[in-house]
């Protein structure tokens, strides 16, 4: 996928840093052909330019004991929207909130400790969202394919 803006080089150094955010510098010159320094200058280049938002662990709710993963559709009124969305964001089981196309919908994806969890979280705030005009809640029962990031 060609990205404007992104040479090979920066190109070849995020596809190492998709597969390891860990890899060092040394590692990633290595690999591309270029000093150790110029990884380090084209990488915080990529963070300053917000190409590189963050590095972090991802924990695979499925491999935890009790866990439940979900997703929501819901769609509200034109004018709560705004105010839907700030309450979801405030709650800590919500771990993603996406805006999608059709009539105000928005996709959001949970993980609870447990099931009581998850149906508290439905009972004390999907259920009393202002404005809602439909919602549907579908549990993950296994992750097939989960790409993070953009593939380039």
């Amino acid at each position: 996928m060609f990205l404007h803006g992104l040479d090979d080089l920066d190109q070849q150094i995020l596809q190492l840093l998709i597969k390891n955010a860990r890899m060092s510098y040394s590692d990633i010159a290595q690999q591309v052909g270029i000093s150790r320094v110029a990884v380090k200058m084209r990488v915080q280049s990529l963070e300053q330019r917000g190409i590189i938002e963050e590095y972090t662990t991802i924990i695979n709710p499925s491999k935890i004991n009790g866990a439940v993963s979900c997703y929501f559709e819901i769609e509200t009124t034109p004018d709560s929207l705004s105010e839907v969305i700030h309450q979801l964001n405030q709650n800590d089981t919500i771990t993603q909130i996406y805006r999608v196309t059709g009539k105000n919908k928005l996709h959001v994806h949970a993980v609870a400790s447990s099931n009581e969890e998850m149906e508290d979280l439905i009972q004390n705030t999907i259920d009393k969202l202002p404005g809602v005009i439909s919602s549907s809640c579908n549990i993950i029962l296994s992750r097939i394919k989960d790409i993070k990031g953009l593939r380039l």
